[in-house]
């Protein structure tokens, strides 16, 4: 390589670098809650924009959320995989408040992707999947599915 290119790819690779960087912490940092047993239960909720049950049932969501910190964590997922500023944005506009996760933990939960919308997988705090509910949920039925 000719000492002109060598000078321009190194600044084109540090601006790379700093970009990513940037990139990175721009992105909402959430910790993978599926690697870190705290001894709560964990409810995953598949959601989508278009989805209107998905929807009416975010409310329902971030109150079972804060109602039961003691007991439960609450993260979502979008089903049609956006990330980064596209999931902040739809977060934003709908008013979400809850955890999102960057990328679908079915593989790593031992489950397959759900079918339908909303869907809320239910981990007890030993790491098994308690139930799958299927279908918009309240906060009684989400109690109801952690014992309390």
């Amino acid at each position: 390589m000719n000492t002109r290119r060598a000078r321009l790819l190194l600044p084109c690779l540090a601006l790379f670098a700093l970009l990513a960087c940037d990139r990175e912490s721009a992105a909402p940092a959430v910790p993978d809650p599926l690697v870190q047993g705290d001894g709560r239960w964990l409810l995953v909720n598949y959601w989508a924009e278009w989805c209107k049950p998905c929807l009416e049932e975010i409310p329902e969501l971030q109150a079972f959320a804060a109602q039961h910190a003691a007991r439960a964590r609450v993260v979502m997922v979008n089903f049609d995989g956006a990330t980064g500023d596209a999931l902040a944005a739809q977060a934003a506009r709908l008013g979400i408040t809850l955890p999102m996760l960057e990328s679908d933990p079915a593989a790593q939960l031992g489950t397959t992707r759900p079918q339908v919308l909303p869907t809320t997988l239910v981990i007890a705090p030993d790491g098994r999947l308690g139930a799958t509910l299927i279908g918009p949920q309240t906060v009684a039925s989400l109690a109801a599915a952690i014992g309390d």
